[in-house]
This record gives C-alpha cells, structure tokens and sequence, in this order.
C-alpha cells in the first residue's frame, strides 16, 4: 500500500513492509544503524532527508489509526454491511488478510463470518489448489439453471452456468457425440464460464477487472450461492 499524501513514483518501493524494514534499520535494538542515505536506497528514493521524514510520519499516522479503528471495533459483532463486504470481497478474489486490514479486524473475525455463511473457501496450500475442494452442505444442489451464478470447487472461484449439457441438447448440435452423463457420472453436466480476475493496470486496456475462460463441470462440483443474497449479497456484481 502506497503512503498517503506521499505522491509516489512507479519505481519507488514505499510498502508498508518496506517502510518499517526501513524505520527498524535505522533504529535497531543491536548493532550500528543505517544512514539516512543508505535508507533512501532500500526505499528507492532520491537522497532526501524531509522527503524521508514525511514518509515515516505518514506511515506512523496510517498504523495509529489502525490501531484506533481496531481498537473501537474490538468486542463489537459483526454488522450487516462488515458480513455482507466480507462474503463479497472473498468471493471476489481477495484473501482473507485483505479483507481484514479494509475492515479493520482480525483475519480470524473474517474467517469466522466465511465458516459461519456458508461461503465455500478457496484452498491455500499449493497441493490442495491441484485438486477439487469441499463444498459446504448449503451450497450443495443436483442442478442449476442458465444464467446462474455458482462456485466451482475444481477451479476454486465463481462460474456462470452456460448450458445444461443434457442429451437434448447434444443430440441438437453438429459434430458432438451424445453422451448421457447422468447414466455415467450420476450427476448432470454443466458448460461454465470460470470467471478470474485480470491485472491489466499496464495494458491498452486498464479498464478490464475480469476475464475468465469456458470449461465443463459435473453438478457434484458445483455450489449455489443463491443462500448468501440474504445477507445483501448482489451476486451479479461479484
């Protein structure tokens, strides 16, 4: 996150991290600090000391309201827009601890609210985003409809259901060799469009937030989400 009230150039690195890597090696519990020259390096800044001081204040000012906000919401249960922007955010891409420092809370706060709503949970280690992950009892259906917005457990985020492809359907397109997937797999499948968020910050087209690509899906590793509209939730815009 870039400093408030600093105006910050492409190259400079004022991440937080950076920032309190910064303020630490210049104050350091053992052994001789840095220079002020040598802390505008890692910062990758020019030479100059009241830029620098600014910087810090800057960051300083940032935590101490942190910490101000945290401080008034601790013990305070969730209200209905903190629920409603923590299933959205999450549903959306953005990770648990993200969601926590926007809110003001502890990522364990969020996390309770995605368990507790029944929002499918995007797996974490790099061997389980190789497989398909659970679905809560909630979200579980045998069929959904056109149009509909779901979670894919295979792909780990939302999809739009495109087309039933039910015999009726295959047997009524050129070139497809009709299979009945509910005789073989027990399950109806499904055509989706697997959405995914896009950086295109750098691009001719900086506009663009989201892409995504088509792939098919039995129902078994499809959620509904319908039940989370109850908390505010507007799908559409997720």
């Amino acid at each position: 996150m870039a400093t408030r009230g600093i105006k910050k150039k492409a190259h400079e690195n004022l991440s937080d991290s950076n920032i309190r890597k910064v303020m630490t090696l210049l104050n350091p519990e053992e052994g001789t600090p840095i220079t002020k020259k040598e802390a505008c390096s890692i910062l990758n800044i020019a030479y100059n000391t009241t830029r620098l001081q600014r910087i810090f204040n800057d960051y300083q000012q940032r935590q101490d309201n942190i910490a101000r906000r945290k401080a008034a919401n601790r013990g305070r249960q969730a209200d209905t827009t903190e629920i409603r922007t923590a299933i959205t955010e999450y549903l959306a891409g953005d990770s648990v601890s993200e969601i926590a420092k926007g809110l003001f809370r502890s990522p364990s706060f969020v996390r309770s609210i995605i368990e507790r709503t029944g929002v499918p949970q995007r797996p974490t280690s790099k061997e389980d985003k190789q497989g398909i992950d659970y679905i809560p009892d909630s979200c579980v259906a045998d069929r959904f409809e056109v149009g509909e917005i779901v979670w894919s457990a295979k792909h780990h985020t939302t999809a739009v259901i495109k087309e039933e492809l039910s015999l009726e359907y295959q047997q009524s397109r050129k070139g497809i060799t009709p299979v009945d997937y509910e005789k073989k797999y027990g399950s109806k499948m499904y055509s989706i469009y697997v959405t995914e968020a896009v950086n295109s910050e750098d691009t001719f087209f900086p506009h663009i937030v989201s892409g995504g690509y088509f792939a098919v899906s039995p129902a078994y590793d499809l959620g509904k989400l319908s039940h989370l509209e109850k908390y505010g939730v507007d799908l559409n815009r997720v």
